[in-house]
């Protein structure tokens, strides 16, 4: 029940703006905030990591209903849409916007206004991409958190080559409307190369291709399955932890949730901390710093988590070296 009141907030901070008290006390001289948001599918699909970013901005001063609203702005799995999303963010006046949806919303919201602070969230080299001059020193209105995908993949790999050792040819499941994940796929191919490992791409879009992926396993010899990062495989990971365990394939995923939803084990970013940090520079920015002197943050904490019992249905053994890896292990 909380869970359902708390992303009912979240799509009422979508709708409305700023609502009647908020105005109220803004009239009272306690200015409000409002921080634009764009994400790929809906307000629901962020909903767990929010409290992360909502307590970081409390941390800060600002806090939803009292002096900071959210507009959130979806672009409904259309990366093409960013563009008209963010400058409609910048009609608004949003005193931040937060770029949440991979460097297609950052570029937007780059392209969209050079005086409107950016604080993005992505798995991708910022410089690298060109969106930053330096880690130290981004520049201009734009900073952010990195967890630096391209190089998890390949530990993904070999955790996975670890538990199954036996594996050799390994399946990606991976989002092609997401363009940014083709770099990341080409390190891990090279990776698989040099552990003498083959990759199988299995593209999914939408509910009937991530069926139609698993169906394929067999036909495509496939021994084990990655999944890439991405938020819609990330809102159906129910779907796909089911059919991983249908079709008895073992599979690592880049999220815990994966894991204890009955996933075999996952290796990531630690998402909660990712949004806490977010949370923490756009209070630092509405506190009065200059967003050119906050330096892009590398995160470097990582979760590693095994559910045993799922390896046990799979006939899996797990090595005691891959349990003291763990940072957790579900029994």
């Amino acid at each position: 029940m909380r869970r359902r009141a708390f992303i009912a907030g979240l799509a009422s901070a979508a709708v409305l703006p700023v609502i009647s008290p908020l105005v109220a006390r803004a009239q009272r001289g306690d200015r409000v905030r409002r921080i634009g948001v764009l994400i790929l599918d809906s307000p629901e699909g962020i909903a767990p990591r929010m409290p992360a970013f909502l307590g970081a901005l409390e941390e800060t001063g600002y806090s939803l209903g009292r002096n900071v609203a959210i507009e959130y702005r979806s672009a409904e799995h259309r990366y093409e849409r960013f563009p008209t999303l963010a400058a409609e963010l910048v009609r608004r006046q949003v005193d931040v916007i937060f770029a949440i949806a991979g460097p297609s919303s950052v570029v937007a919201a780059k392209e969209a206004t050079t005086s409107i602070p950016i604080v993005f969230a992505i798995g991708e080299d910022p410089v690298k991409i060109g969106l930053v001059a330096s880690f130290a020193r981004p520049g201009g209105n734009i900073t952010g958190i990195t967890f630096m995908s391209e190089e998890i993949a390949p530990r993904r790999l070999q955790l996975l080559h670890e538990l199954v050792p036996v594996s050799s040819r390994i399946g990606v499941l991976f989002n092609p409307s997401d363009t940014s994940l083709q770099a990341v796929i080409t390190d891990a191919a090279a990776a698989a190369s040099a552990m003498g490992l083959k990759i199988e791409s299995l593209p999914a879009a939408n509910d009937h291709e991530i069926d139609a992926a698993f169906a394929s396993l067999m036909d495509k010899q496939i021994d084990a399955i990655l999944v890439y990062p991405s938020l819609f495989f990330f809102e159906r990971r129910e779907q796909i932890v089911t059919l991983a365990a249908r079709h008895a394939v073992p599979a690592i995923y880049f999220d815990r949730p994966f894991a204890q939803a009955g996933g075999l084990m996952s290796y990531g970013t630690d998402f909660s901390d990712m949004y806490r940090q977010v949370g923490l520079y756009i209070g630092r920015i509405f506190n009065g710093e200059q967003v050119a002197d906050l330096p892009v943050v590398r995160l470097t904490k990582f979760d590693f988590v095994i559910n045993r019992r799922a390896a046990r249905q799979l006939g899996i053994e797990v090595p005691p070296v891959l349990l003291a890896k763990a940072s957790e292990v579900i029994e």
